[in-house]
């Protein structure tokens, strides 16, 4: 059998001459016309006869030169990107946010730019700089934040100085700043889902009801234990220390904390979960223990994540609009100047959606 042919190795932005990248003068030299003629042409913002225009793009498509886009974008001929920063890409909620930012900033021939911190507060201010020197039109901070006054001081840094290059800074499911910043704010409400969600499954007969909460101090579980408490506190039922159970969002501490307060037999006939991965968590506690969803417990999440309707039961769950806030994002943004002064801060609703995984006590 013969050998299979090699295909020629092309060289990505090098000259004919050598492995440098290739320059708009060795364009123009290729092409026999000026460097101003070459930058013309393809900037596209003067006239340049059809003859000449061929002879630029053959000499552009030989040479494989590549244009600046840097230089551009300093030059404001370039639209700026939108730069999404988030904890982790793997989580299916903000896998959304990063959706709806990626489509709408297509919608208006953006490009976004998705980076994770991993909890690492440093990165985050070496990714914020970064996309501060990349002219990026926004830059949008996913997540749930400790609300204290380092905090505060380190995002009315990072508004002030993007505002200085032209940008945005957009906080996405934080909770808006204190005093007058440059800052658009998107929110869901947090506290009125996890109303919802305890106030169902008090309506439906249950008193004791366990509350598997998100860490303490982050702004996303503090909100959504307020709403749960309410909940209580509207019902007249009594709070039960035991029964609050703060941890972090995810299947592994779901069904840590369910089998923990099994195995410690704690009363209870409903679960709350933080999340939708923290319910999945619980249901399998549960299943191993033997007990029945909803039949022995109700169980109800918090974010309606695709595979929440795929459940055995059908989760009953709390709708967070995770595109819409990524969308949303980014029209403020882009549109800031064109909007009035309190469309800086939108506070988006959730849904309470009911299937299976509750049942109602006689």
């Amino acid at each position: 059998m013969s050998p299979e042919p090699k295909l020629p190795r092309r060289r990505r932005g090098g000259s004919e001459s050598g492995d440098r990248p290739s320059t708009i003068r060795d364009v123009a030299a290729k092409a026999g016309v000026s460097v101003a003629t070459v930058s013309r042409a393809l900037a596209g913002n003067y006239p340049v006869s059809a003859a000449t225009r061929a002879r630029i793009m053959e000499a552009v498509e030989s040479l494989h030169y590549v244009v600046n886009v840097h230089a551009k974008a300093l030059s404001g001929r370039v639209p700026g990107p939108i730069a999404l920063v988030i904890r982790d890409i793997t989580g299916p909620s903000l896998a959304h946010v990063a959706a709806g930012v990626e489509q709408e900033a297509a919608a208006r021939g953006r490009l976004s730019l998705v980076c994770a911190t991993h909890g690492d507060q440093e990165r985050e201010d070496d990714l914020v700089q970064m996309m501060r020197e990349q002219h990026a039109a926004a830059v949008v901070l996913v997540g749930g934040v400790p609300q204290d006054d380092a905090y505060h001081r380190r995002m009315a840094e990072y508004a002030r100085a993007l505002d200085a290059a032209g940008s945005r800074l957009v906080l996405v499911g934080r909770p808006s700043l204190p005093g007058s910043l440059p800052v658009t704010v998107v929110e869901y409400d947090n506290r009125g889902g996890a109303f919802q969600a305890a106030d169902h499954l008090i309506a439906a007969g249950h008193r004791r009801v366990l509350f598997l909460g998100g860490v303490c101090g982050l702004s996303t579980g503090e909100q959504r234990r307020d709403g749960y408490l309410h909940a209580l506190r509207a019902h007249g039922v009594p709070y039960a220390e035991e029964l609050d159970v703060p941890g972090p969002y995810t299947r592994v501490s779901g069904y840590q904390r369910t089998r923990e307060a099994l195995d410690a037999g704690l009363d209870f006939t409903a679960i709350v979960a933080g999340t939708d991965m923290v319910a999945l968590g619980a249901l399998a506690a549960l299943r191993e223990a033997g007990l029945d969803v909803p039949r022995d417990i109700s169980l109800v999440g918090f974010d309606d994540v695709p595979f929440a309707a795929d459940l055995t039961p059908a989760l009953t769950t709390v709708r967070v609009p995770y595109e819409d806030l990524g969308r949303t994002a980014v029209r403020l943004a882009l549109e800031r100047e064109q909007r009035l002064a309190e469309d800086a801060h939108v506070v988006l609703s959730t849904q309470l959606v009911i299937r299976q995984s509750v049942r109602v006590l006689a």
